[in-house]
């Protein structure tokens, strides 16, 4: 994570310090609600992960919560519960995050108990044993939803060659050769100063955020992450499997998250299948009834991207429905952007922005972006950036990443992928 001087900001209400040997905080004062929200933040997710280590980094976030060297996991349970708040976490691939919402009151004893988790958890190998129980379980969830299992198999493919594609949870394999000791020699080598950002927004000065960490000891270990930039892989992959529908997903190459150029990709990505007007809802679902769901989306990590279409649909119409999406993609590549249709997409936009601004917890993620990002750019600042886009950058956009070769999964029985094999169709 790289470090940003305290001007790198373009709102008066956010505010930074890097903490003498600790890590940076980051917090965005709203004297007007009458909660806090908390967030820390590890520069690190599965993508930092060897092979051997699959699935790690998610399994320490689970275990984080099973109890520190002063509070076990029922005391601890007990003590979120005492908050009356909403603690909860998650683990991405190139990011770990622990947060908790709670009355602005409460937000000491709140940062006091997420602090402890990362610095003194417990870590028992009989509690590992049985947490790995429960991730199991968590996998035969996402093997049971179709839209979740082919999205981790897509993105497998689509980085083949590189650990950013690994799904977050690793396998059976990796995680029954993970002891305790392995958990924390990952947590000594990660989890480090270098690597955190505390976030923070609601009814909380930033001067006393800060000084709740006088005492406080990081780790100093500081093990430079290496990251290769992937490459974007093409063709066309078939999945069989017996279910009742068919899924599919298709992506393209896309903006890595310090790109000048989001503002275009939230504009043309709203156009093509991010609203009900948008030309794939349109197409596929209200024109032709091929689907119940279908959206496009992008994905945006520190140094590549992707940008992709999703649907399901039923399975004997699965060859017109793809053949329905080919040809809008083709057509949206073609036609021009006209002004009516832009000036919804910006409105569109523009109002989802300016309605997180009301949300405590959306204003401390988004403190979050300042880990990839070189400058922090308050919510009001892209709504005004999305305003001044001209369908011209847009178009620019569209056709610099649309006329390469996407890379399609399709996912269906294997007597409806048959039409795909060999010469018989081309996507």
């Amino acid at each position: 994570m790289t470090k940003r001087h305290p001007a790198s900001i373009t709102d008066a209400d956010i505010h930074i310090t890097q903490l003498s040997d600790g890590p940076l905080c980051v917090s965005h004062w709203m004297p007007n609600v009458q909660t806090v929200s908390l967030g820390i933040f590890i520069d690190t997710g599965s993508r930092d992960e060897t092979e051997q280590e699959a699935g790690i980094a998610h399994a320490l976030e689970h275990m984080l919560f099973k109890g520190t060297q002063h509070l076990s996991a029922p005391q601890l349970n007990q003590a979120f519960d005492n908050l009356g708040g909403q603690v909860n976490a998650f683990t991405g691939r190139e990011r770990t995050c622990y947060h908790i919402h709670v009355l602005h009151e409460d937000w000491p004893e709140a940062l006091r108990l997420l602090t402890s988790m990362i610095i003194e958890p417990e870590l028992d190998e009989q509690e590992w044993q049985r947490e790995r129980q429960v991730i199991f379980s968590e996998m035969g969830m996402v093997e049971d939803s179709p839209e979740e299992w082919l999205a981790d198999q897509h993105m497998e493919l689509l980085f083949s060659n590189n650990p950013l594609g690994k799904p977050t949870l690793g396998t059976k394999k990796s995680l029954l050769n993970i002891d305790s000791q392995q958990l924390r020699q990952y947590l000594s080598q990660h989890y480090c100063a270098a690597n955190i950002l505390i976030a923070a927004a609601g009814r909380i000065q930033h001067d006393t955020l800060c000084e709740s960490f006088d005492s406080t000891q990081w780790s100093q270990d500081n093990q430079q992450q290496v990251r290769h930039i992937p490459t974007h892989q093409q063709g066309l992959h078939l999945l069989p499997k017996d279910m009742e529908q068919a899924q599919c997903i298709a992506s393209w190459t896309g903006l890595n998250a310090t790109s000048t150029q989001k503002p275009q990709l939230w504009l043309a990505n709203q156009m093509l299948g991010g609203s009900m007007s948008s030309m794939l809802f349109q197409e596929v679902r209200e024109k032709h009834g091929l689907a119940y769901q279908v959206a496009s989306y992008y994905s945006t990590y520190s140094d590549i991207g992707c940008w992709s279409i999703a649907c399901g649909t039923d399975k004997d119409r699965l060859s017109m429905c793809l053949d329905v999406i080919k040809q809008s993609v083709q057509t949206w590549m073609k036609q021009d952007i006209q002004a009516e249709q832009l000036k919804q997409a910006k409105r569109q936009l523009q109002v989802q922005l300016r309605m997180s601004m009301d949300s405590v917890e959306g204003n401390m993620l988004h403190l979050a972006h300042y880990i990839d990002e070189p400058i922090l750019y308050s919510n009001q600042y892209w709504a005004d950036q999305i305003n001044n886009v001209s369908s011209e950058s847009i178009h620019q956009l569209i056709h610099e990443h649309f006329q390469r070769e996407p890379l399609w999964s399709i996912l269906a029985p294997q007597s409806y992928l048959d039409a795909f094999s060999g010469n018989n169709h081309k996507l």
